[in-house]
């Protein structure tokens, strides 16, 4: 992973043989006292528990339902023993199916949930207002002032100096929430009627959303990074007449409300230093403040009317990785089962605090920051454009939003992780030789004491401190989700950032849950065991060679069982009768995504029946795979590889680092040529073919997988140029439209 460069032979040889024997010193020395203190064989057995097991099998011939005995569990981990038995029939060669469930028995806030008949976001957010009162819950940075800065070029850029976090207690969002909601009321909208959110991820999304809730309106929710005929389309779809929306996305609705003819009212959350301009909207739209909404509800008579678990909570539109957005409906109880399970599989603890920076649209940051206000946790909220010190928003000299909070948990996607990985070695790279030599060597003794389940408390401090200080310094858990993350990219982030990464699986239409990582597991490129609350059915992929059967780990496509699972498509019936079914009284989504499952019952996401080419020859080439090992190397950015099943090889359409692209040119001599001048050359396009090529090879690509040509692309994928979701993922048709002559160049050469 990391590297040292050129450097002189005999000096790096003596360098790291000193290093060596200080640290054989130390270890001697200190070894007994890590021992006692740390106890790493408890993590190694807690690692290696039996996490779910098999509860059933079905066979061509029949159906055959298998007992499972759990034994007691106060879920505290301090049993190395598996939590469960079971009693099933072997797997024989004509299985169909196996259905796993969790070992995990409820924890204190589940048993707690259920004692207290909670089912509806309306009655938590009530229990938790009480039981927290006045501990501060829900945190947003003082602007102070937007400031011209000059850059070392000449050009100017605003920048924000920025104040304190100011913050609102449980019961004061709880009050602002009850305002909220009455307001919305008072504005005409009625129980059952939807409302939208279009808004960037704050404090006042929160507020809003729960006020909603508590007064039985469905919340419809649509990315604010969405274009604008996919934003018509969810809004158009839900026949919404009030969307709330923020003050930078106002402007937009300049040109949307004429897409859009039953939108009647915009609520937006104010600008803490502008104040909206007002020319410009469709005649008859009523434009309202946040803060009016509030003072109306305060002022009104109208009587809540609480939802009921059956009821819909949200209709949350998806980033639309595969085509036009649909609408996900979650229930109340799709929701509260969430939090249930989320709670099982993660220690929260009463000192924690949150920042908060993903879109709220995307369910998977939603239903963790509703973990954290369940669980009395603060959320300080941040952008990445104010996160770190460094962030394009931050005016020199001052601090970002993670300085100043000190957060210990965050979410994040794989991208963010992959570009901070990258960072970390582009950093290494330009610096001195010994200070190569000296991160080197503390990155590998720290994996390798890792890896025998202890922590290094003096290397963390000296060589890890500075990158952990980059958001805050006290950070030690991060959830992932919304894509595979590497194991590379994974191990180095726990090792780098000294925190916690877990990784976890799931769908908006599963409301996020399906599998969460274990805290003790340490064995990468896996999406952890199913959580308490949702079984796993692996059936028969007969196309993909996919089978239950298979040795040594049964493989199949993923179908999840729960109570988090959703009541389908809105207004998509046939979609939902086609993805979605109901056995037994417990509802069952159709994933696509093919996995394994290993002997402790955790899941390794192995395919996507959507991103499985057959290429001319018969060989299956999946793309996603393909895509995350390739993303693992330094010079690429992001890749979207595709495969034409009447050719016999793949193409990529490559985002090359800059830095590393120029470094590789400057290596083999291409000339001094600029990035785009580079991106445009065919001797380059050969060089980064090779790079990948070798790269791949290591990641144990086959080679009818490598891609046999490549487009260097200069543009980066974001969002707003609709190539990518929200959540970072690949739009695999847009791309791929974007970019089709490039496409048929590469095949024709």
């Amino acid at each position: 992973m990391m590297y040292l460069g050129d450097m002189d032979g005999v000096g790096i040889t003596m360098a790291i043989g000193a290093l060596r024997a200080l640290a054989f010193v130390f270890d001697v020395l200190t070894f007994p006292v890590y021992v006692i203190l740390q106890r790493p064989w408890r993590a190694r057995a807690l690692g290696r528990r039996v996490k779910a097991v098999i509860i059933a099998t079905e066979t061509e011939s029949d159906n055959t339902d298998v007992s499972i005995d759990i034994k007691g569990n106060d879920n505290t981990n301090n049993s190395t023993e598996p939590s469960a038995s079971v009693k099933a029939k072997p797997i024989t060669q004509d299985t169909k199916s196996i259905t796993y469930r969790s070992t995990t028995q409820p924890g204190k806030v589940h048993i707690q949930l259920v004692q207290e008949k909670i089912d509806t976001m309306a009655k938590m957010f009530d229990y938790v207002s009480k039981a927290y009162p006045n501990k501060r819950c829900l945190g947003t940075r003082e602007i102070l002032a937007e400031e011209d800065e000059v850059q070392k070029n000449g050009r100017v850029f605003k920048k924000y100096n920025m104040g304190d976090y100011k913050w609102k207690t449980f019961s004061e969002v709880n009050m602002l929430a009850t305002n909220f909601g009455k307001g919305i009321r008072e504005l005409g909208n009625e129980p059952g009627q939807n409302v939208a959110i279009f808004a960037e991820t704050r404090a006042e999304w929160m507020i809003a959303a729960h006020g909603i809730f508590k007064q039985s309106i469905p919340l419809v929710t649509i990315y604010a990074t969405l274009g604008d005929e996919a934003i018509a389309h969810g809004l158009n779809e839900t026949e919404v007449t009030t969307v709330i929306t923020s003050f930078d996305l106002m402007p937009k609705f300049k040109k949307i409300l004429a897409m859009v003819p039953k939108v009647k009212t915009l609520i937006y959350m104010e600008d803490q230093l502008k104040k909206l301009d007002e020319s410009g909207y469709k005649q008859g739209i009523e434009i309202i403040k946040f803060s009016e909404v509030l003072k109306r509800g305060a002022n009104s008579q109208v009587v809540d009317v609480p939802p009921r678990s059956e009821d819909p909570a949200i209709i949350m539109y998806t980033s639309g990785s595969t085509g036009v957005p649909k609408g996900v409906i979650l229930l109340h109880k799709n929701l509260i089962a969430t939090l249930k399970a989320f709670c099982d599989s993660t220690d929260i603890y009463q000192d924690d605090v949150m920042i908060g920076f993903l879109p709220l649209a995307h369910v998977f940051e939603l239903l963790v920051e509703s973990v954290c206000l369940l669980t009395g946790v603060a959320i300080g909220y941040s952008s990445p454009l104010t996160m770190i010190d460094t962030a394009s928003k931050i005016k020199k000299g001052t601090k970002g939003d993670a300085t100043v909070l000190h957060p210990t948990c965050m979410t994040s996607v794989p991208l963010i992780l992959d570009r901070i990985s990258k960072s970390i070695q582009e950093k290494v790279s330009k610096g001195g030789p010994m200070k190569k030599v000296l991160f080197k060597f503390a990155y590998d003794y720290k994996v390798s004491w890792l890896r025998r389940g202890y922590s290094t408390p003096l290397i963390d401090r000296v060589v890890f401190g500075p990158i952990r200080a980059l958001l805050g310094g006290r950070m030690r858990l991060i959830l992932c989700g919304g894509a595979p993350l590497s194991p590379e990219t994974h191990e180095q982030m726990n090792a780098c950032l000294c925190a916690t990464i877990i990784q976890g699986y799931g769908l908006t239409e599963s409301t996020s849950c399906a599998t969460v990582q274990d805290f003790y597991d340490k064995i990468y490129g896996r999406v952890g065991a199913t959580t308490t609350v949702c079984d796993i059915k692996l059936v028969n992929w007969e196309e993909g060679n996919y089978r239950v059967t298979d040795k040594p780990f049964p493989r199949g496509e993923i179908i999840l069982g729960g109570d988090n699972i959703s009541a389908g498509y809105y207004k998509l019936s046939s979609k939902t009768d086609e993805d979605f079914t109901d056995v037994d009284g417990r509802r069952w989504f159709r994933t696509g995504d093919i996995g394994e499952i290993h002997p402790d019952g955790v899941v390794k996401i192995i395919d996507r029946k959507k991103d499985l080419v057959k290429l001319q020859a018969g060989e299956y080439v999946s793309l996603g795979k393909v895509e995350a090992q390739l993303k693992t190397c330094p010079l690429v950015d992001n890749i979207c590889v595709y495969g034409d099943s009447s050719k016999q090889f793949c193409v990529a359409l490559v985002v090359p680092n800059q830095q590393q692209l120029k470094e590789l040119a400057a290596k083999k001599g291409v000339g001094s040529l600029s990035f785009e001048e580079l991106c445009q050359s065919p001797e380059m396009e050969k060089v980064v073919i090779a790079e990948l090529m070798e790269h791949g090879k290591k990641s144990k690509l086959e080679k009818f997988e490598l891609p046999a040509a490549v487009k260097l692309v200069t543009e980066v994928w974001s969002p707003d140029m609709g190539l990518v979701t929200a959540a970072f993922k690949l739009k695999r048709k847009d791309i791929q439209e974007r970019y089709k002559h490039e496409i048929n160049r590469m095949y024709a050469s």
